[in-house]
């Protein structure tokens, strides 16, 4: 039970990563940063951290996630 929950839990990371880096890219963040009234200089900034945040939780879930895949394929089914 203990890896079928460390698998949900790297999926899940991956999935956030993916979701922040998607809603910094397509301007969402931006849109809500102005609607609260940090547009200009700070909004960039705080757009560009989301990004680089929701991107390396992108790569870096996304690596655990093809271990764990390459793992299990290796070790568990020969065909995979």
């Amino acid at each position: 039970m203990n890896n079928q929950n460390s698998i949900v839990g790297i999926f899940l990371g991956f999935l956030t990563g993916v979701i922040w880096l998607l809603l910094a890219l397509l301007g969402f963040i931006t849109d809500f940063l102005v609607l609260i009234g940090l547009g200009g200089a700070l909004g960039n900034i705080l757009n560009i951290l989301i990004a680089l945040i929701g991107f390396l939780t992108f790569i870096w879930f996304g690596l655990c996630l093809f271990k764990k895949a390459w793992h299990y394929c290796k070790g568990h089914k020969p065909g995979c």
